[in-house]
């Protein structure tokens, strides 16, 4: 049986009139600008060549008592923990923190937790062994906002707690001495900055509080320390985070990553560079999605299979012996990462095909699911179903679980209507996590289908893809490569431009990949021939026409020295077989 395509929502063109103000540009270049509502001069100059970093940290709420608490701990030289997460947005944010401190004289020392033996976030037994080895200050990287247990347990231990998170505010904030997250007060840290939004990863939050740091002891010196560092030698951080947690590649986002990447790419960090040499990655090559599917997945594993402090440490190091060591540990550990979300995936998909319901809500547990696997396993199934997706890894008493969601169902307030149920969550629109007591399990997963049917009965879950231009094969170029550049860095809310293609020839087509699990083909329309690469989608080797309609991304391929363009094809449909597109 042929896969099934998605719907289609091409874009509609831009009028004559905005393509004739810029004659400069490339059409299909405008014709993106359009579709992401940046039209006038001004934002398409700024957009394409980059906007300066206007943000005042000052303005955000809770910066200046989260300042204030931290000057007076390093004064006194009391001994502080940054808390972070045990992804690559929590680790890239831990490290930033504790370096910036560090830089400042402070007496700190990282705490990440264990993602097996602790879970997400602040925990009393962490705060009391915090409290123990005389900690004065926790200051929290990525995590804490929905902390008001913890932090108030961290209050009766004598420890304050300064909050920087970027996660959904529940329905009262913690009592810590400051909370700096841009979702509170349903305001962003906007600072008076054009462009400035509530979208910043925890990496971004913490940056902002570095700067803030930075900037007041370069007026008022908190000691007389000398510090050398800059907040600019942090944006490499700041875009590994920021990329690897999927947050929107907008306005104060994008140029940070924007920046961040310079600094990648210069390669000064001993970690991040023999982390690109394990990897395959040459100096200057680092891009968004070599962040998105090359090195934030290797930090990832570190955390995911229980060693969040190798990725750490491979962040902070300065000795590139060690660097190289931990480069390649993370390498194996990705690969195992793979081989382990394959196996959990296979059993998690055979689970969802086979339970019963309405199937708008794909739940899927089982005792045997690694907690630090669950997640991908939901994205995957989000992916191939496009159904709200909850995995779960049953453990004695207590489960954990992890969520992905659709545009039209947002996951944490659907939570937020279980909390009854759960111990702890937290998360966004599209993804979250839980805890929840065994004897629960069953009723939250029958609340979470009530509330699906609610929300979705009615609503075409046909997975959308939206494309920003219909152009002939023949429009490809190696000029159209080039001015696609423009647009980087490329991520959620400024994805990579799809164009559609009609009637192209197929001229050879093969199933490669493990099991068969992607496609490879030659396509043609009669005055070009380009290479193209249909990943996940090898099931269309049995039953490819002749002719199809294509959706794909336009890129660069090298392979052994040879430089050539490449379609990366999103979706393939026989050609004419028109949906109801909108």
């Amino acid at each position: 049986m042929a896969p099934s395509s998605k719907r289609w929502q091409i874009a509609p063109s831009a009028p004559r009139s905005q393509l004739a103000r810029f004659p400069d540009l490339h059409p299909l270049i405008v014709q993106v600008l359009y579709n992401r509502g940046i039209i006038d001069p001004e934002a398409v100059s700024a957009f394409l060549e980059g906007e300066g970093d206007d943000v005042n940290p000052f303005a955000m709420p809770g910066m200046n008592k989260a300042v204030s608490r931290i000057r007076r701990a390093l004064r006194r030289d009391e001994p502080m923990a940054v808390y972070g997460d045990f992804d690559a947005d929590g680790i890239t944010a831990t490290a930033l923190l504790t370096q910036t401190l560090e830089a400042l004289g402070g007496r700190v020392r990282p705490y990440i937790p264990d993602r097996v033996e602790e879970g997400y976030g602040l925990n009393d037994e962490a705060l009391e062994t915090l409290a123990e080895a005389g900690v004065g200050l926790v200051v929290t990287a990525d995590c804490g906002v929905r902390a008001v247990h913890e932090v108030a347990t961290a209050n009766q231990l004598g420890l304050d707690v300064v909050v920087t998170d970027h996660h959904s505010v529940g329905s009262r904030l913690p009592d810590a001495v400051a909370v700096i997250d841009p979702k509170r007060d349903g305001r962003g840290s906007r600072g008076g900055a054009k462009g400035s939004f509530d979208g910043l990863a925890g990496v971004g939050v913490a940056y902002r509080l570095a700067q803030a740091l930075l900037r007041s002891h370069r007026q008022t010196p908190v000691n007389h320390r000398e510090v050398s560092l800059r907040a600019e030698d942090l944006l490499d951080l700041v875009a590994l985070g920021t990329v690897a947690d999927i947050v929107r590649l907008r306005g104060e986002n994008r140029q940070l990553v924007r920046r961040g990447l310079e600094r990648i790419n210069g390669m000064e960090r001993p970690g991040l560079r023999a982390l690109c040499r394990q990897a395959g990655l040459k100096r200057g090559a680092v891009d968004s999605t070599a962040i998105g599917y090359v090195l934030g997945p290797r930090l990832n594993a570190a955390g995911r299979l229980g060693d969040a402090e190798a990725a750490y440490r491979l962040l902070v190091t300065s000795d590139p012996a060690e660097a190289e060591r931990l480069a390649v540990k993370l390498d194996a550990l990705n690969r195992e990462r793979q081989r382990l979300t394959r196996e959990a995936h296979a059993r998690a998909r055979q689970m969802v095909l086979e339970a019963e319901g309405d199937g708008l809500v794909l739940f899927a547990a089982a005792p045997d699911f690694l907690p630090g696997i669950v997640g991908l396993v939901a994205s995957r199934l989000l992916d191939e179903f496009y159904r709200p997706t909850v995995v779960v890894e049953m453990g004695e008493g207590i489960s954990r679980g992890s969520c992905r969601s659709i545009d039209r169902f947002h996951i944490t307030r659907a939570l937020e209507a279980c909390d009854d149920l759960l111990i702890r969550y937290g998360g966004h629109a599209a993804a979250a996590g839980f805890q929840v007591a065994n004897e629960n399990l069953e009723a939250l997963e029958e609340r979470l289908r009530g509330i699906a049917a609610d929300q979705l009965r009615d609503e075409d879950l046909t997975p959308v893809l939206a494309a920003d231009a219909e152009a002939p094969l023949s429009a490809m170029s190696w000029d159209l490569l080039e001015a696609l550049s423009t647009l980087e860095p490329c991520g959620c809310d400024n994805q990579q431009p799809v164009f559609v293609s009609r009637a192209v020839r197929v001229q050879r087509h093969r199933a490669v990949g493990r099991e068969g699990r992607h496609l490879k083909l030659s396509l043609s329309d009669g005055g070009v021939t380009y290479d193209a690469i249909a990943f996940r989608q090898g099931a269309w080797a049995a039953h490819l026409p002749p002719v199809i309609d294509l959706a794909y991304h336009l890129e660069l391929n090298e392979w052994r020295g040879r430089r050539s363009l490449q379609l990366n094809v999103q979706d393939i449909r026989p050609a004419g077989a028109e949906r109801a597109d909108g």
